[in-house]
């Protein structure tokens, strides 16, 4: 069950405690078409705390009614897991989200140049000025408060270093770099927060987006260079490309760089599962770690050798992530695997009618891809001894 066998070259990461934020309930719900129930809402969040994930983003409470009784209700859980919200920085969003009975409040607001002329039309004071009086409130009203910078990794350096100190003196909780496009490369997202940590003492977080398929090398090297938290998705879901994914970020965390979070991966596969299933997104076969096809093997080469050391072709248990092996056959299938297959019906075969079963094994694997089981007692049925096949 435990076994791992990765590249002695990986480092061990030195870091202090890394806190994970699942936003699969807010960012992972942004997906277009993308809606889950209260119920699932609910279900989803509990099997996060049950994990052991000890922040939940479970939703933007200004959106609707329905909105804010998904968060009430999550609140009301009872959960081990901070719950937190996000909000635009004016009262009624702060109110909505206090209301709900949260724990934290993720304010957010554009710093880029770009976001504050297109967007609000004002000057980069009126941000700082928003900022100062959303934090102040937010504090007021007793809840932590987090102030992102939308569009951080295109915003001008001196002043986003500007919002982050005039978050902190208001008395912001946590301040985040966001890249908001997944367009910032992993130096990029190192180099940012080693300067954010420069000028503030108060925890930084990462918001990541992967339009680049850079969201999970930008998470490790924003851990790297000091980020104390990181927002994820089940399944990597969110807006346009999605976010960090939780069951990658962990697994590469815990396996990869030796330094375990606190969560259970043994569950990552049944979580993941859960997710395709509410959200409608069917995950790809070759999603790591946690697809049908993570472990699979068909190549007669690949199944020979890990039928007699499975981490000749496997980095770790699968069960370690709650996923299994699957052999599967095909055109690339060997003899090794064939023979193993036919003694576990408990037949006995002879070299040559092993040799005809994977020809037709391999012409099957040709035409359709790949041999179900059923397919395979049947091609066996008809070389060996039919009346013995069930």
């Amino acid at each position: 069950m435990n076994e791992v066998a990765l590249s002695p070259f990986n480092p061990k990461l030195e870091v202090g405690d890394v806190i994970i934020y699942d936003s699969t309930l807010r960012d992972g719900e942004q997906t277009p078409g993308v809606t889950f129930n209260l119920e699932q809402k609910v279900v989803i969040a509990r099997k996060l705390d049950e994990m052991g994930v000890p922040e939940i983003e479970a939703g933007f409470p200004a959106v609707s009614e329905r909105e804010r009784a998904s968060v009430r209700a999550i609140c009301d859980e009872g959960l081990d897991a901070k719950i937190l919200v996000l909000s635009r920085i004016t009262k009624e969003d702060i109110d909505a989200s206090v209301d709900a009975g949260v724990d934290m409040v993720l304010l957010f607001i554009g710093t880029s140049d770009l976001h504050i002329k297109h967007k609000f039309k004002k000057d980069r004071r009126y941000v700082l000025d928003k900022i100062i009086n959303g934090v102040e409130y937010a504090k007021d009203r007793g809840v932590k408060v987090s102030l992102s910078a939308e569009d951080t990794t295109r915003t001008d350096l001196d002043y986003l270093l500007s919002v982050y100190m005039v978050a902190e003196a208001a008395g912001a909780d946590r301040v985040g770099v966001t890249d908001t496009l997944g367009c910032a490369s992993p130096e990029a997202i190192a180099f940012l927060v080693a300067r954010a940590k420069e000028v503030v003492r108060v925890p930084v977080s990462l918001h990541l987006h992967n339009d680049y398929g850079l969201a999970l090398a930008n998470a490790i090297a924003g851990v790297k260079a000091g980020a104390d938290a990181v927002t994820t998705t089940v399944n990597g879901i969110g807006e346009r490309c999605g976010n960090v994914p939780l069951e990658q970020f962990v697994a590469a965390m815990k396996f990869m760089y030796g330094k375990d979070l606190g969560i259970d991966t043994t569950k990552l596969k049944e979580l993941s599962d859960m997710v395709e299933a509410f959200s409608g997104l069917a995950k790809p076969v070759n999603q790591p770690l946690v697809g049908r096809n993570a472990f699979a093997h068909e190549s007669g080469i690949h199944v020979a050798a890990v039928l007699a050391c499975p981490l000749t072709y496997e980095s770790i248990d699968p069960r370690l992530v709650g996923n299994e092996r699957h052999i599967l056959m095909g055109k690339h299938s060997g003899l090794n695997y064939i023979k193993k297959r036919v003694d576990d019906i408990g037949l006995i075969a002879t070299d040559e009618q092993l040799a005809e079963i994977l020809g037709r094994v391999k012409d099957i694997g040709e035409r359709k891809g790949r041999v179900n089981d059923l397919e395979f007692r049947e091609i066996v049925a008809s070389v060996i001894r039919p009346v013995l096949i069930t």
